[in-house]
């Protein structure tokens, strides 16, 4: 049994906190708004975010991030990736026992373009270094609530610390597997989002079945070149943490990347459908990050080019796909 700390009390949060709870460890869960977090003390349970899902009983709720944090040795942080840096600053004030620090967060800094364990490297102690990993994977907050069986993908500046972590989230209906490509596993996390979007896009032109599979295709192709750009291993995108995720974040009901392209594809300006929005689209900020990238690095990512037109040029969605569709043709393998 473990002491653990869950920073953010929103959908992944919680379904943690069961499965863990499920796992025998001491759980503490932290809520950055006051607010929220009386209303989780109250109900035990948040009805906008993960409706029907209790916080065991056992589990501490609070809004002090010295208290949730005090004595624990591992940190998972299930915050929004646009949050992240300002958290890791906190705790990089506090004292800290020297815990394992898993990020769970799915995004790309804007501007800074960093990926979430460069950020957290950059603002923890350097003793915390090789204690840092991200999880990454298909893994809906309301699947996973509700134990239905869940594959992820676990990679670390250290695997000895991976393996930990693999160890401490395994159970019968959530299986975790290592990688030592941290950067692959970040980025198919994050640059799937991007192609979710267009994915719901294509949802909301009432597009077919054709469109979507050549979608993911291409969307994954994008994702590899960047990646090999970047540092990442091509055959990481052929497992959990890329086509994996963008499988399922391409096709699920539950997915809000997906959701926004779709009420984009219905019509609607990006500012209407975030204003409808309870929890964080990720893929909104890093289209900007991936079109930064893609820039930077020289990459041609021609949906993500689209996507990032769409959202922030407000470009037609059909004048989008048409421009797509028109390219010149090419071998399928190019780099």
């Amino acid at each position: 049994m473990a002491k653990v700390c869950i920073l953010g009390a929103g959908s992944w949060g919680i379904a943690l906190t069961v499965l863990l709870h499920s796992n025998k460890h001491q759980i503490s869960l932290w809520e950055f708004s006051h607010k929220d977090m009386v209303g989780l003390l109250d109900k035990r349970e948040h009805p906008q975010k993960l409706p029907g899902i209790k916080v065991p009983d056992p589990v501490e709720i609070t809004d002090d991030l010295n208290e949730a944090v005090k004595g624990k040795q591992v940190l998972l942080l299930a915050l929004p990736s646009h949050t992240v840096r300002e958290v890791a600053k906190k705790l990089s004030g506090l004292r800290l026992e020297d815990p394992i620090i898993v990020n769970l967060a799915k995004g790309i800094e804007n501007n800074k373009l960093c990926r979430m364990s460069e950020v957290l490297i950059q603002e923890l102690p350097q003793s915390s270094h090789n204690k840092i990993a991200t999880l990454s994977g298909p893994c809906h907050a309301e699947e996973v609530a509700r134990s239905i069986p869940t594959s992820v993908v676990v990679a670390g500046c250290d695997e000895r610390i991976a393996k930990k972590i693999q160890l401490f989230f395994t159970n019968q209906y959530f299986r975790v597997y290592t990688n030592s490509d941290l950067v692959g596993v970040e980025l198919g996390g994050s640059l799937k989002n991007v192609i979710a979007i267009a994915s719901g896009i294509c949802d909301g032109l009432k597009l077919g079945d054709n469109t979507k599979g050549a979608l993911l295709t291409r969307g994954l192709a994008e994702m590899i070149r960047l990646g090999e750009k970047m540092g990442a291993k091509a055959r990481t995108f052929a497992g959990l943490s890329g086509m994996g995720d963008l499988i399922t974040t391409c096709m699920s009901r539950y997915s809000r990347n997906r959701w926004v392209g779709e009420q984009i594809g219905q019509g609607k300006s990006l500012k209407q459908v975030l204003e409808q929005m309870v929890m964080v689209a990720e893929g909104v900020n890093t289209t900007r990050s991936a079109h930064q990238l893609a820039r930077k690095f020289k990459v041609e990512m021609p949906i993500t080019e689209q996507v990032y037109r769409i959202l922030f040029e407000d470009k037609d969605p059909k004048q989008a796909l048409l421009d797509l569709m028109s390219r010149n043709p090419k071998s399928e393998i190019w780099s």
